[in-house]
């Protein structure tokens, strides 16, 4: 892949959101809408491959509106980068299923390693920042946690930051 038309993802999962688990609240609805006009403009400027690490929460939001660009744009591809092999294996019934659809839907599936450990999502993380060009983020400015590492390395290896508001600003 070309690292110029590459974009990465780094958001929340679903402790971090305020609506939590409920994909049917509002803000929730509205932040899918955002993401998936970010991702219309970024393939407007010619970014054509997007990486997303897949864990549970924004990953997924991203990943699917991904998907749904690919029905609708030529030249979209979808890499999901996984961390290990048993990154769903602890989720909901439901939630595992949604992963595995996307994974059966993806274009490339990257295993950055084969076992759990502590320093895998760090790893998966570094992966994508550093085959990458653009990162967009939903990112709700607490300075801990792995969003905010890896919004940091991305700033750091000088990638172009494309901010996702978490809630829209009345």
């Amino acid at each position: 892949m070309d690292k110029t038309t590459t974009c990465c993802f780094t958001g929340h999962r679903p402790d971090k959101l305020p609506w939590g688990e409920d994909e049917t609240d509002a803000r929730c609805l509205a932040l899918k809408q955002r993401l998936a006009a970010a991702l219309e403009d970024i393939y407007r400027d010619g970014v054509r491959h997007f990486i997303c690490g897949m864990a549970r929460g924004a990953d997924l939001y991203f990943a699917e509106a991904v998907l749904a660009l690919r029905a609708r744009l030529p030249g979209v591809t979808l890499e999901c980068a996984c961390p290990c092999e048993t990154q769903a294996h602890s989720w909901p019934a439901e939630e595992q299923a949604r992963y595995q659809n996307i994974l059966d839907r993806c274009d490339y599936e990257t295993m950055v390693q084969q076992r759990y450990d502590r320093f895998c999502m760090m790893r998966r993380n570094r992966y994508m920042v550093d085959h990458a060009s653009h990162i967009l983020t939903v990112y709700n400015g607490v300075p801990q946690g792995g969003t905010a590492q890896t919004l940091q390395y991305a700033i750091r290896k000088g990638l172009l930051v494309h901010p996702i508001p978490l809630e829209e600003k009345t």
